[in-house]
């Protein structure tokens, strides 16, 4: 079993930056591949970015491309997500998970077990 914990979100401005970052419990954090998701009102939870459970390997949805970066800190058990260069558009409740399977489904909601709570993150123009 595995929590997940996310801290973080608030409110900013067109062009500005936050951090987001999600605190697992459990001794096995760097076996699992953690994803951040995103759900904005009326739309579907979209993919974000994930990142392998050594860290070696990161994926990014094209339109956070350049701008969003993943990280994480086993020995902490901790994920981050570095959002720059915020647009109106990334408002959304973000969520981050854990994931047992393999890198190949990292895209897919459905191939995450463990979920944080939300954390809103609101750009205003």
């Amino acid at each position: 079993q595995v929590q997940l914990v996310e801290s973080g979100g608030g409110l900013v401005q067109a062009g500005g930056s936050l951090r987001l970052s999600c605190a697992a419990s459990g001794r096995t954090f760097s076996s699992y591949v953690m994803g951040w998701f995103r759900q904005a009102p009326g739309k579907e939870r979209e993919f974000v970015s994930a990142i392998s459970g050594s860290g070696r390997s990161t994926d990014y949805a094209d339109s956070v491309k350049g701008r969003f970066t993943v990280s994480r800190d086993n020995a902490k058990a901790t994920v981050y997500l570095q959002m720059d260069s915020l647009k109106p558009e990334d408002t959304a409740v973000y969520y981050c998970a854990a994931s047992a399977t393999t890198w190949g489904r990292r895209v897919l909601p459905a191939s995450y077990s463990y979920w944080g709570q939300g954390s809103q993150v609101t750009v205003s123009s």
